[in-house]
């Protein structure tokens, strides 16, 4: 090795044993080890784990001439990225020191786009000081620092990602890979070869080998999005991954361990799913360690001028916004809005604000057209005491009128089922029938 690798253009140091390897690795910083286990002074394990404290971005190989390859298995359990049977061919050492110079390429271009992103748009802090967002930002920091699997649920456009990514980068995994995936938006015939990667020729079309997202995310978080959308058949995959720690490409006998923290959100309801067996009771369980509720914009209408003013600076930070970014009669119009879209509805708002307005502040005749008429409504004129019951139809026909008659957000919004919001207008009808 000490002779060929160099002609393959890498640059070796070759060590006699453990102690004189760890001393390496306390002088310089190096790609790849190439690690015997049986070895005098320290033991391969042993080399890996302090490898491991010393430069946690070296990647091992380990090499075992033993019948039995549980030692082998060990090591890729402490962290090891794969192994080797001696003696080994150059052909497969090659092809393995190849795979590791494409995994810290993907390392590095993703760290220089992270640093590019978070120069753009800055960290992923939460944004409010509403008391439903500080308990999300303090399960976040409570759960943040440990491997457990989160579960964020949230209704569509809330911000679960960000949440996701506010997990990740409070975590000691915050310089590895944040891959997220949407899981409604993968096609099913692809979705295993997306996750898990496959072999050239394993399927029609597979012309090359194809590293999958569990791969690509080794070390850091795979955000898993609207995880309720996934198929059933791979729910079952998805549930042995994360309990074995292993993946196995499709088309490959070999599984490979992987260090993937999963964090998933979706904003359906998965105990209603198991009940209608659309998802595996097993799964949720497993993927429901700690639970995140993240509240719909409705319900934290305090923090909408400090969001308003953090994507004013996302979309146009010439305009640099701040106190008095936008005039009273705008944030009257944006509090008193339902937001059936939530964060994502305020931000296309605020963008189509920025767009109409030159300079600061944002007046209400720069929000949308639609968003404002909707506000000019009529408001109901009521005298004297109300009972329940005309309260609940009150807030149901305002809400029917926001979105348009469109029950299912209407119900959304009111935060009821849809057969209770049938219920509650079948009584309305059936009380108008009587009079």
């Amino acid at each position: 090795m000490s002779l060929e690798l160099p002609a393959m253009g890498h640059q070796v140091t070759v060590c006699p044993d453990g102690r004189t390897a760890v001393a390496a690795l306390e002088r310089n910083t190096y790609d790849c080890v190439l690690l015997d286990l049986d070895m005098p002074g320290y033991s391969g394990i042993e080399v890996l784990r302090k490898a491991r404290e010393l430069s946690p971005d070296t990647d091992a190989i380990i090499m075992t001439g033993k019948a039995s390859l549980d030692t082998a298995i060990a090591a890729l359990r402490e962290g090891a990225f794969d192994y080797l049977t001696k003696p080994c061919k150059l052909a497969e050492l090659e092809a393995l020191l190849n795979r590791v110079a494409d995994k810290r390429e993907l390392t590095q271009k993703y760290r220089a786009l992270k640093r590019r992103l978070e120069h753009v748009e800055g960290p992923a802090n939460m944004v409010g000081e509403s008391p439903a967002m500080q308990k999300v930002e303090k399960l976040i920091a409570k759960v943040a620092p440990t491997n457990s699997t989160v579960l964020v649920l949230g209704e569509t456009g809330s911000g679960k990602e960000l949440v996701a990514r506010a997990l990740h980068e409070q975590s000691h995994r915050h310089d590895m890979p944040f891959v997220a995936v949407n899981c409604g938006a993968l096609p099913e015939t692809l979705i295993e070869s997306e996750l898990f990667g496959h072999r050239k020729g394993s399927f029609t079309g597979a012309e090359e080998h194809r590293v999958g997202l569990f791969e690509v995310a080794h070390g850091g978080t795979l955000f898993l999005d609207e995880i309720g959308e996934l198929p059933k058949a791979m729910q079952a995959k998805l549930l042995r991954v994360m309990e074995s720690g292993e993946i196995r490409r499709v088309g490959d006998n070999e599984a490979k361990t992987i260090d993937v923290r999963v964090v998933c959100a979706t904003h359906r309801n998965l105990e209603e799913m198991v009940h209608t067996g659309d998802f595996r009771e097993d799964l949720m369980f497993r993927v429901n360690a700690f639970e995140i509720h993240l509240p719909p914009l409705r319900e934290r209408i305090d923090d909408i001028p400090a969001l308003a003013n953090h994507l004013l600076a996302r979309f146009r930070p010439v305009l640099r916004g701040g106190a008095g970014a936008f005039t009273d009669e705008a944030l009257e119009l944006l509090k008193s809005h339902a937001w059936p879209g939530n964060v994502r509805e305020l931000a296309n708002v605020v963008e189509h604000a920025t767009i109409l307005c030159d300079e600061l502040p944002i007046q209400a005749d720069h929000l949308p057209a639609n968003f404002r008429q909707r506000r000019l409504r009529e408001p109901l004129v009521t005298f004297g005491p109300r009972t329940l019951a005309e309260l609940e139809l009150q807030a149901i026909q305002q809400s029917l009128e926001r979105n348009e008659n469109n029950k299912t957000r209407a119900a959304e919004e009111l935060g009821i089922s849809l057969k209770t919001l049938y219920n509650k207008l079948n009584q309305v009808t059936a009380l108008d029938r009587t009079a």
